[in-house]
């Protein structure tokens, strides 16, 4: 299995330590577990804002009726270039 040399402060070293031991676990496996969580956290907000993504641009016409002070200005609008 692949590794990853992971440097610490002193400080955090020893909070790392008292967790670890808190949780009756190993300090490798509390750091793995941080680990596999952001990667969760992150796939999670990633699915999410596709998600909402989709939803937005499936329902784009009824967002713009409901916000029109949103919306960009079109052609011809706003500033003279």
């Amino acid at each position: 299995m692949p590794a990853l040399n992971v440097e610490f402060s002193d400080r955090e070293l020893e909070d790392l330590r008292q967790i670890a031991k808190e949780r009756g676990t190993s300090m490798k496996a509390l750091v793995r577990e941080a680990a596999a969580a952001d990667i969760a956290r992150h796939r999670a907000l990633q699915e999410g804002a596709e998600a909402f993504r989709r939803f937005f641009t499936a329902h784009a016409d009824e967002f713009a009726a409901a916000f029109p002070d949103d919306e960009p200005p079109t052609r011809g609008e706003g500033r003279a270039a």
